[in-house]
């Protein structure tokens, strides 16, 4: 199961990667960064991309249809941001976030921000920069969340 670095470099072997980026999205701090940054400036981009995953995650508009939970606080007392959905067993409490990935396109790429279901309080995505012209959106999509499924945090 791959750390931080190495999901960040699979994830800058993808056909178009500019740059790759963990990030906690309840701090906007970058974990690991690799590769480009749009604007030059990693810091500045994790805690840009961090203000849209709060506010995907606890708007109740963005979260399932059959969730549900409140829109704060997300039923569990964590205060994780993550609904009660657990994916593993007893063992492996995972909480699965209530929303899987945002895709944010413009003239010359892609943001792909993947949020990352973990067996601990955690509020962390992926985020990959693809320029558009080289850059496949589904297979990032694809490869994103089997990235995010095998990362191993802490």
């Amino acid at each position: 199961m791959p750390g931080i670095d190495e999901c960040l470099l699979e994830a800058m072997r993808l056909p178009g990667a500019r740059g790759a980026a963990l990030v906690d999205w309840t701090s906007g701090l970058a974990l690991g960064t690799v590769g480009e940054s749009p604007g030059g400036d990693p810091e500045t981009m994790a805690a840009e991309a961090a203000e849209l995953a709060r506010m995907a995650v606890e708007h109740r508009a963005f979260a399932p249809e059959d969730d549900d939970e409140p829109a704060h606080g997300f039923g569990d007392g964590s205060g994780d941001g993550f609904g009660g959905g657990a994916t593993g067993g007893p063992l492996e409490q995972q909480q699965d976030p209530p929303v899987e990935d945002l895709i944010i396109s413009n003239r010359d790429s892609y943001h792909v921000l993947r949020f990352v279901a973990t067996s601990f309080d955690s509020s962390v995505f992926l985020h990959l920069w693809l320029a558009r012209a080289d850059g496949n959106l589904a297979l990032a999509r694809i490869r994103l969340g089997e990235m995010a499924g095998r990362l191993v945090l802490g």
